[in-house]
């Protein structure tokens, strides 16, 4: 094969990508290591709100992510830029700690009122930053 037919930013996309799908799953297991139910666990039996908590927490972060990468000026920009994106959601699953007190108890229960308000402010903080990522 050679070489020289592949596109000249085929090296930036792999080590973006590589970093990326990195980072992703380090916000999984974090986000899933805070929280004291167990997401997969409750994916698998089928509870719908733990799939919307932590489907909207993986959107928002993927989304402020692809910001990141897309204003990034080079991998340890990217790098950092992710690493505030997880805060963000860390924060996110935090504030809606707050606001529902019972959360904690609600996502096991299978309570969907609490798994999407969960997901939606995860979603809508990573939007968010996203926007914020812009320079």
């Amino acid at each position: 094969m050679d070489l020289s037919m592949l596109p000249a930013g085929l090296p930036a996309f792999l080590s973006h990508f590589g970093l990326a799908l990195v980072l992703t799953g380090a916000f999984l297991l974090i986000y899933i290591f805070i929280t004291p139910y167990h997401e997969l666990a409750l994916i698998r039996a089928g509870n719908h709100a733990a799939t919307a908590s932590l489907a909207g927490a993986l959107l928002g972060y993927v989304v402020a992510l692809a910001s990141a990468i897309s204003n990034s000026i080079n991998l340890m920009d990217m790098l950092i830029w992710g690493i505030v994106a997880l805060v963000v959601q860390l924060l996110a699953f935090g504030i809606v700690r707050l606001m529902l007190p019972t959360l904690l108890a609600d996502i096991p229960e299978n309570k969907i009122a609490s798994g999407i308000f969960l997901g939606t402010v995860s979603l809508g903080l990573g939007l968010l930053s996203a926007a914020c990522m812009t320079y």
